[in-house]
Formats: structure tokens, sequence, C-alpha cells
């Protein structure tokens, strides 16, 4: 950064992501959740710098070159739906211009007429209106830039998915459809039998709760929480108060915020970066909590029959 200094957007990220899983990762905003997507497809700014390992199969992604990532990675064995989509598409060219280039590139499909076709079929599988193909990225509103988006990212039928906020801008019936048009994705059978996994980076917890298998909660550029869905939205819930918050905030829920901002990175304290909003906070929140069970935190809510 300016200056000489250095930010930390993500550190100490432990987790995998299965054949035939959904992973959601959320958090509020600015915790470090797109940028982890970035990193795993080699799109970070020229000044930053990564560690550690990401591995698809045999391939350390972090170590891989740009060529391998662009032939060989994006959208072959990544496909990525990217936050802003409408600032990913070309603005001289047509919705139905990116799908048949798209589909030709990763899929073989050769003729004019076979390429109008799968077009067609790539766009009604994200619910882009056909008759909405030949116009441009700055005709499209938000949601159909969206779809537009998904159905781009579905065509190679790619092992990983990476989905970024990709219900922005849809209505719950669309949210609905988007979100069970990605899990058919993980659950349809690929051809070479190895199966298929998506990383859903969202802020709509319903979304959520209706397509993942597992739940990771990021805060302050650390996942705090890794757990199953079905422990996350039951009736135990989450253990990180935190993740708790989360919920808590939903309109149907209590409906209350976590008290508070979230802490600019470049700022953090040496313990828990939770710990200024945390009504559970103690003088041992001073320092960095450890991970237990999956939660990172001194004071986790733990159900009453584990306690005894």
């Amino acid at each position: 950064m300016p200056g000489g200094r250095r930010i930390a957007a993500v550190t100490d990220a432990h987790f995998d992501v299965a054949a035939g899983e959904c992973l959601a990762l959320i958090g509020e905003s600015g915790c470090g959740k797109s940028v982890l997507a970035s990193a795993l497809l080699g799109l970070l700014p020229a000044n930053a710098r990564t560690a550690g390992e990401v591995r698809l199969g045999d391939l350390d992604l972090l170590a891989a070159d740009e060529r391998t990532l662009a032939r060989t990675v994006r959208g072959r064995l990544i496909g990525l739906i990217p936050q802003s989509p409408a600032a990913h598409l070309t603005p001289v060219r047509t919705v139905r211009s990116h799908l048949e280039e798209t589909v030709g590139t990763l899929t073989g499909t050769r003729g004019r007429a076979a390429l109008r076709a799968a077009a067609v079929t790539a766009a009604e599988r994200a619910a882009f209106p056909t008759d909405h193909l030949d116009r441009h990225p700055h005709e499209l509103s938000g949601g159909l830039a969206q779809r537009a988006a998904t159905a781009l990212a579905l065509v190679g039928d790619a092992p990983l998915l990476l989905a970024d906020e990709p219900t922005t801008g849809l209505d719950r019936d669309l949210v609905d459809h988007t979100v069970d048009e990605l899990r058919r994705h993980v659950d349809a059978d690929d051809p070479d039998g190895t199966g298929r996994a998506l990383l859903m980076i969202t802020h709509d917890l319903m979304a959520a709760a209706r397509i993942a298998d597992r739940v990771a909660v990021m805060y302050a550029g650390r996942i705090v929480e890794l757990t199953d869905a079905e422990r996350f939205f039951g009736t135990a819930g989450p253990q990180h108060p935190y993740s708790r918050g989360l919920l808590q905030a939903l309109p149907d829920r209590a409906f209350t915020p976590i008290p508070g901002m979230p802490p600019e990175l470049g700022s953090l304290t040496d313990g828990c970066a939770f710990a200024p909003r945390c009504e559970r906070a103690t003088d041992a929140c001073t320092a960095l909590p450890p991970t237990t069970g999956g939660t990172a935190c001194h004071h986790p809510h733990v159900p009453e029959d584990i306690r005894g």
C-alpha cells in the first residue's frame, strides 16, 4: 500500500470443498470474501502477495503461472460468477456474442446454427430471457446482468464454481431459481465422474440455507467458524457470537443488527477482532482465539447438553 504499509486482507484461511458439496462463505462487506475468491483465480491486483497452498487436484493455484491460469483453469476447471457482473461484460458486445464465444471455446461447438442454439440453451439455464440476447451490457438491468454472468459461468460445467454474490439484484423467485440451478450443477453427474463443487460467497442467508452443505463465516479477514449448514441454521445454531449475530439480524428472526462497525483491516489488534462488538468479550479476548471444533472464539456458545 502507499507508504510501504501492508494489509492482511485474508489470513490463515483453512478449508476444503469436496466434490458434490456447496460451501457458503458469509460475512459483512469488506471482510475478505471476494479477495479470497480472486486469489484462487489469480485475479488479485499486481501489488498483492499470496502465501500458502490452494490445491485443485494436483494443481497448486497459487503457484500456477498466468498461462496455466488462462488456458487451463479459468472457465475450464473453475467457473466464476463475478461480483458486479456488468463490469465484467465487454461493453461493445451483445450477450449472445458473449455466450457463443464462450460455448465455442469451452465446449468445442462449431457452426453458426449450433452456437446460436447452445447460446439459447445456456441463457435459459440461468433464466435469462432469450429476447434480450442481442442487447449490450449497458441495456441490461442489474438483475439481467447477473443472470447473463451466471449463464456464462455455467457453460463449461467446471469442476469448481466460484459464485460471488450470485443473487444480487434478483427477486425472491429468481434467487430460488438461481440457487437451485447452482445446486443442480453440483449434483449433476459429470463425464469423468470426479464430481463438482461450489463455493458461494453471499450476504443472502436465506439462499445459503437453501443450497449449502456447510457454512464458513469470515470476519476481518479470518474464518471464525466452519460448520454444517444444518447445525448453523438449525435449533442449535452457530457457536461464534458473530455468526449468531448475523442470524439474529434477519427479519424473520430478532431483526436486531450487530452493534458497531467492522474494523479496518489496516488497524487490527492482536486479539479477537470481534471483541469490541461482542457482549461476551473478556480480558482473554485480547489474545487471538484458538480454533476449536471449527470455531475461533474464547467464549463460544455451547448447548447445555454439551456443557453437561
